[in-house]
């Protein structure tokens, strides 16, 4: 279903309201698709769900080509690695580069290559993507036992009670807290469950210290991304399906955004937040016809 966008607020074209502008967000902007000439594509609840692709992957990036513009796929999910990415949108036809897939893992690893000395010994709650990437980012990966001078905590779907005690213990002996997402819940094949976000929780309520997120919604994938393709911040759509981080970590990059409600978040949802996107679409397919509409 093609959007009608008013305001920046879209809408059906079936939308049985008047056209008046009393119900849309104040903050909303009118962005014109000519402007832009990059996305920044989440990938969890806006190119898939689990394990499957979600409907409109294809004729996205039809359109993407079609129109030339940029494209990165920037995630908070730190057990994604680029070969799992490029894997999965081949089974849509779509040839993709690694080195336009960011991640919080990458985040992580710059935050500390940045702010301590090499080698950082780090105590990880993740899963390999991660650890990989700190190592990269030249950080020595420890257990409970190492003496961590950090610990970093990212989706880990095989936690267990022994890893949220060394990480509590560690914590607790003065090791730097970081998180690489506050995703609160994360969105699977069964329906919504737990995400990083509530095991950083966790952690802080057994240690009271809050984690330093390094991933959405602070800016630095977004702005990495637009650094990665060239691309003014501003120029670059931030799409994605939730509003605490990927809407609000665009506005916080200077970006416009797309909200996609193929994820988690709902219109309820949407209607009762204080964080307004610049453009609301139902899915992939709406968005492409969306980049292809002309004034």
């Amino acid at each position: 279903m093609k959007p009608v966008v008013r305001g920046g607020w879209s809408v059906s074209k079936t939308d049985p309201r008047p056209l008046t502008t009393d119900h849309l967000p104040n903050e909303a902007q009118v962005i014109d698709p000519a402007n832009v000439r990059a996305l920044v594509l989440d990938m969890d609840g806006v190119l898939w769900r689990g394990s499957a692709l979600l409907d409109g992957v294809r004729e996205l990036f039809q359109v993407i080509e079609r129109l030339k513009l940029a494209s990165v796929v920037a995630t908070n999910n730190a057990t994604v690695d680029p070969a799992s990415v490029m894997e999965r949108l081949a089974r849509a036809g779509v040839a993709f580069p690694a080195a336009r897939v960011l991640t919080s893992a990458d985040a992580a690893g710059g935050y500390l290559a940045r702010n301590f000395p090499p080698p950082i010994r780090v105590h990880v709650i993740g899963e390999e993507p991660l650890r990989r990437s700190l190592t990269a980012s030249g950080c020595q990966v420890v257990d409970g036992d190492g003496e961590p001078q950090a610990v970093v905590v990212g989706m880990d779907r095989r936690l267990d009670w022994a890893k949220l005690i060394d990480a509590t213990l560690a914590i607790r002996a003065g090791a730097v807290f970081i998180g690489t997402n506050p995703d609160r819940t994360f969105p699977s094949e069964r329906g919504i469950g737990p995400g990083n976000g509530a095991v950083l929780a966790a952690l802080e309520a057994a240690t009271g210290v809050a984690p330093i997120v390094v991933g959405k919604p602070e800016p630095h994938l977004f702005l990495e991304a637009a650094r990665r393709v060239q691309v003014d911040p501003d120029q670059a759509l931030v799409v994605g399906d939730r509003l605490e981080t990927d809407i609000l970590g665009g506005q916080r990059a200077g970006m416009p955004t797309a909200l996609i409600l193929t994820g988690v978040t709902s219109k309820d949802q949407l209607s009762a937040s204080t964080i307004h996107p610049d453009v609301v679409l139902d899915d992939l397919l709406s968005l492409a016809a969306w980049l292809e509409a002309t004034p």
